[in-house]
């Protein structure tokens, strides 16, 4: 390996002092925040206007400083069909209630994990990729199984604590105990003990810490409300489940996740799954790979026919928070830099680890240009109404090509070869090795 050497300090102290370009942004970058140094308002201008397909949509929801954006955009779609039985103008899903079983799933998970995998040594990549834990992200299929296992409620009848917004600390100490639970597990079954009794002891721990911080959730409640029409409503003795089946009654079966993961390890038109990757036991994590003009077309079919869309982005590439844009033409970060070339391919960009779906929401709308093809996208996202333009927020076709990695389409809408994909065995992927392809 070569050092820096002495040489090589003079030749990059010479090319930066003669650069009076990189001396006035010096002075620009010292008392200014880096993405604002970086955006170009009248680039972002151009994505402005109304939309050629554009959904309805009944309020922004806040996921506040929690990772429950995967949940949050599954319930914005759920409760669009939910208003429309009620017939109200607004209408908000508990996230507080599913991620309180999230939560216990991945715990109880973890630990049966642990118990199957006792016998591996620490340093072997599963047992590191188990003990590594879990936090509040998740994908679609996870939501799925929590949401017909435990059914939703209305937000008023578990509403969010300030643990439930503010999740880091909870999550952290919840991670402590499960690792010390881990080693308990482990160091009881090389003693040849049963361990059925006492995982069961600490999932009941976690049960109980977990009603402290976000409060017990409901088994049966009541639920009023008043229309439109000013008409009043009441439904007495409702089940989560029942509440899912009466107000909602989508079959979350009929959706499949569409990715564009265009590296070596996932070829074209592969039906996968991710193995140990779901909330619950019982859970994985199933995905159909195709081109990005295919999950284009997906997308715009699926908005045409209205519906919303949820998709997975990196929301850390090239966005501005505050303006409620992504867009590579708006953020000159290259520029910034000095001018250096950020250029890469989707592939390399995932295989290399500089990007990855990093944030859920859902596509609202779609504008087309002269050829009829995407130029811009409208979302809604869970970051309050005090982000983007009161909670909305717009992506250019540039940003969606190079940085949406997965949409949640109906099967209805797949091509009879599409479909035909999904027939076959799906392969499985290790969760552990998901990072490698």
């Amino acid at each position: 390996m070569k050092p820096i050497t002495e040489e090589l300090l003079a030749r990059c102290r010479k090319g930066y002092e003669e650069d009076t370009h990189a001396q006035t942004l010096t002075a620009a970058a010292a008392k200014t925040e880096y993405a604002d140094l970086a955006f170009k308002p009248l680039a972002a201008a151009k994505l402005s206007g109304r939309f050629s397909v554009e959904l309805k949509n009944r309020g922004v929801t806040a996921q506040r400083q929690s990772g429950r954006c995967w949940m949050f955009a599954v319930m914005n779609m759920l409760r669009e069909k939910a208003a429309d039985r009620m017939n109200v103008e607004a209408f908000t899903l508990s996230g507080n209630y599913l991620a309180f079983y999230d939560k216990l799933e991945k715990a109880n998970n973890f630990l049966e994990m642990v118990i199957e995998n006792a016998g591996l040594p620490l340093n072997d990549r599963k047992m590191e990729y188990i003990l590594t834990g879990f936090g509040d992200g998740g994908y679609w299929n996870m939501a799925v199984d929590l949401v017909k296992k435990y059914g939703v409620v209305p937000s008023e009848v578990m509403p969010e604590t300030h643990q439930s917004e503010h999740t880091a600390v909870f999550t952290k100490v919840t991670r402590s105990l499960l690792r010390k639970d881990a080693a308990e597990l482990r160091r009881m079954i090389a003693a040849g003990e049963d361990v059925t009794a006492r995982k069961e002891e600490m999932v009941a721990e976690i049960y109980k810490a977990q009603c402290i911080a976000f409060g017990e959730p409901p088994q049966v409640f009541d639920f009023s409300w008043r229309d439109k029409d000013d008409v009043f409503h009441e439904c007495r003795n409702l089940t989560p489940k029942r509440f899912y089946e009466e107000f909602i009654g989508v079959d979350l079966d009929d959706y499949v996740t569409v990715t564009n993961h265009p590296t070596p390890g996932l070829p074209m038109n592969l039906h996968y799954f991710f193995h140990y990757t779901g909330s619950m036991a019982e859970g994985n994590v199933y995905n159909l790979n195709l081109t990005m003009d295919e999950l284009e077309d997906l997308c715009v079919a699926q908005l045409k026919a209205g519906e919303p869309v949820w998709f997975g982005c990196d929301s850390g590439a090239y966005g501005s928070r505050s303006d409620g844009v992504w867009d590579p033409a708006s953020l000159d970060y290259e520029g910034l830099m000095g001018g250096v070339d950020l250029t890469m391919t989707k592939s390399d960009r995932l295989q290399y680890h500089d990007s990855y779906a990093t944030h859920a929401m859902i596509l609202i709308g779609v504008n087309f240009d002269e050829n009829g093809r995407p130029e811009r996208w409208k979302i809604e996202n869970s970051w309050g109404e005090e982000n983007g333009k009161k909670g909305l927020f717009v992506c250019s076709e540039a940003y969606f090509r190079e940085f949406v990695y997965e949409g949640i389409i109906r099967k209805d809408l797949l091509s009879d070869a599409q479909r035909a994909l999904l027939e076959k065995p799906p392969v499985e992927i290790n969760g552990w090795e998901s990072d490698t392809l």
